[in-house]
């Protein structure tokens, strides 16, 4: 039987992130990332990944990790959603650490476990499960090419990329340092997800796949997929609960703004939606952890639907707030930003829902 309840274990984690980002991700500081002169969240990171040992969360023992599964790393990516935190978490621990894994690699998993480095997939943020890997090759001079819109690849040391080579798709690493790599960072909706256009000329590289890549690959995305929608869920959990606890503060006309029977209507069809979306999100999590065959399913629906409902549910928290839910100081926009930022990573709503009517044989009229 799933059990989709959160364990005893996975309460405590959950309640030692959440205790950190709220002491060291405030929102007066978040929006700070928003500056002429952002802030700098190195230190942040440096706590989720080596303090916490959250780095390694999804690499075996064997490898210095922590041994756990995508329901321990779905509660994270729960509490970094809620935070809005400004972490490499899903570009480094997620989908660098799964390809490599994926690909066999042992040389710098470890390193990426123990927090000693940070890596970053060397693929659009957009990119889907099922999509198609271009844009970088393999040329006698090294890597050569360009990739647009690269989450985390500006505070990355390790580049992990998918390489057009003469017998198929390959994985290498490559220092983002190294001689012949350019990393530009690209103004982006969500500033507490920074993405970054890389260019390869002549970068020296270390293959590191053993002859599957394109498996690796999309093995990476998929688990990005499943742990973006528990993300998208803390996002919505968090606008649904601000808001409710403003508008019964919230008077207007001599009562509460939340004593209103349609705001109380809005915010039940509100409750109903991120409900569900929690049971999308953990079953998503809970097949990909058991290796279940129904995983492909659950992940296009937990995507599809959590997408939606993250932006709707930060639509409905800056709304629901009247006038200081459209200023830069409330923290209302970061969620905005974030669930928009999110809905188109990893795949839009509507790619996941055409893959689902392909996974159960559903007619396309």
């Amino acid at each position: 039987m799933t059990d989709l309840l959160y364990s005893d274990t996975e309460d405590a984690l959950r309640d030692s992130v959440r205790r950190m980002l709220t002491e060291r991700c405030p929102a007066s500081v978040v929006t700070t990332a928003y500056d002429a002169a952002p802030a700098d969240f190195s230190g942040v990171w440096k706590t989720v990944a080596v303090e916490l040992g959250l780095a390694g969360l999804l690499v075996p023992e064997s490898l210095g990790g922590a041994g756990a599964s995508t329901r321990e790393a779905a509660v994270v990516m729960e509490e970094i959603g809620r935070a809005a935190a400004p972490v490499p978490y899903l570009s480094s621990a997620v989908l660098a650490t799964v390809a490599l894994l994926r690909a066999g690699d042992t040389g710098t998993v470890p390193d990426l476990a123990a927090g000693a480095v940070t890596g970053a997939l060397a693929v659009p943020l957009s990119t889907g499960p099922d999509a198609a890997i271009t844009g970088v090759r393999r040329t006698g001079d090294g890597l050569t090419g360009r990739v647009t819109s690269v989450a985390g690849a500006h505070e990355a040391d390790v580049l992990v990329v998918p390489v057009a080579g003469a017998d198929g798709l390959e994985l290498h690493t490559v220092r983002s340092d190294a001689a012949g790599v350019t990393v530009t960072p690209v103004l982006s909706l969500d500033m507490t997800r920074p993405i970054a256009d890389v260019e390869f000329t002549g970068a020296a590289s270390t293959r590191v796949d053993d002859g599957d890549a394109a498996a690796a690959v999309a093995e990476a995305l998929r688990c990005g997929a499943v742990l973006l929608a528990s993300e998208q869920l803390g996002v919505a959990q968090w606008c649904l609960e601000t808001t409710v606890a403003y508008v019964k503060e919230r008077r207007q006309f001599g009562r509460a703004v939340g004593s209103y029977q349609a705001i109380k209507h809005r915010l039940a069809d509100l409750w109903l939606e991120v409900g569900a979306a929690q049971s999308a999100a953990r079953y998503a999590a809970d097949a990909y952890a058991r290796g279940d065959d129904d995983t492909a399913i659950a992940t296009a629906v937990a995507q599809s639907y959590c997408s939606d409902v993250a932006v709707h549910a930060a639509e409905e928290c800056i709304q629901l707030h009247g006038g200081i839910g459209m200023t830069w100081e409330y923290p209302a926009h970061l969620y905005l930003k974030r669930a928009k930022a999110d809905q188109l990573a990893l795949g839009v709503p509507s790619r996941h829902r055409a893959r689902l009517a392909e996974l159960v044989d559903l007619p396309v009229a």
